[in-house]
């Protein structure tokens, strides 16, 4: 049984097509990471598997059951946009409302709990309005957290944080799948920090679900590439270029050459053309210049 499973879903505001038949599957103790540019309908989705918004067309299916029903309604948690907390109230008495309006038994044992999990247990007595936009993001997750929720949908938690914030966020999401036995959807546009937690992905353009993988099945579509800098930039670029299929420049100047058979050969082949190798090494390409790579295979480039 997969946490969501969603097939043809469609969205019209008016006359524009959010959504276009997308499908997707989210497997139960996932950390889904959901990517695409804007518009291209991260939000609608997510807003339409927590109910807030209602589909033109096709299914939604949470844990086997239609998202309407009511026991798996009260298994998700949300965080869209902002949390929805009173400035002046100081974090512990937001919880606590929030407890309050779920109906949550031992409510301040639980609201301690969360506060636990998302490293905020020294911060119950700030007023909201004091907190850092970290702080504000985990403590968003804290409420999404109160009432033991199986899946928790993220819209771009980690967006605007420093590093040690998106450190944090990251430690607290794999505690959850890992303890709490809570599925993750979690959209971002940093895919860097998303490449370093995520158990799935699904790439979305212009409404429709262009491709979803694993982890191990990006790792195993990553071009594997030699990186190299000599004196001779252009020369080295064009010799490589007659024997190699792709031979590129990277933003950081050094040349890139993929599926190479070794960094041996591409030293020998320079060095009998009298070019001399400074720098060499082996890389992968990540998620962000996978992402790249697919949306321009797609626009045909």
């Amino acid at each position: 049984m997969n946490a969501i499973e969603i097939r043809g879903l469609s969205k019209n505001f008016g006359s524009k097509q959010a959504l276009k038949g997308l499908n997707m599957t989210v497997p139960m103790g996932a950390i889904y990471g959901f990517i695409g540019e804007n518009g291209s309908g991260k939000s609608t989705t997510e807003k339409l598997i927590c109910g807030l918004l209602v589909p033109s067309g096709g299914s939604i299916q949470l844990f086997g059951k239609d998202y309407t029903d009511e026991n798996v309604r009260a298994k998700v948690g949300v965080l869209i946009e902002a949390p929805g907390c009173f400035p002046n109230y100081i974090v512990w008495n937001n919880l606590m409302l929030q407890a309050a309006n779920l109906s949550i038994p031992n409510p301040e044992e639980e609201v301690s709990k969360v506060l636990k999990m998302v490293r905020m247990e020294g911060a119950a007595s700030n007023r909201y309005k004091n907190c850092s936009l970290g702080m504000k993001q985990r403590i968003g997750i804290a409420m999404a957290l109160l009432g033991h929720p199986a899946l928790l949908v993220l819209d771009e938690p980690i967006n605007g944080l420093d590093a040690d914030g998106m450190r944090i966020m990251r430690e607290i999401l794999v505690d959850i799948t890992k303890n709490n036995q809570c599925t993750v959807l979690i959209s971002s546009h940093i895919l860097g920090e998303l490449e370093k937690i995520a158990t799935h992905y699904g790439i979305v353009r212009g409404g429709k679900m262009i491709r979803e993988m694993t982890a191990q099945e990006l790792d195993v579509d990553c071009r594997t590439y030699v990186s190299l800098r000599t004196r001779e930039m252009n020369r080295a670029k064009a010799l490589l270029g007659c024997k190699y299929s792709r031979v590129e420049e990277d933003e950081g100047g050094s040349i890139r050459v993929y599926d190479a058979a070794s960094p041996e050969e591409i030293v020998t082949s320079l060095y009998e053309n009298g070019i001399l190798v400074s720098e060499i090494q082996t890389d992968k390409i990540g998620l962000e210049e996978y992402y790249i790579d697919l949306m321009q295979e797609k626009e045909g480039r």
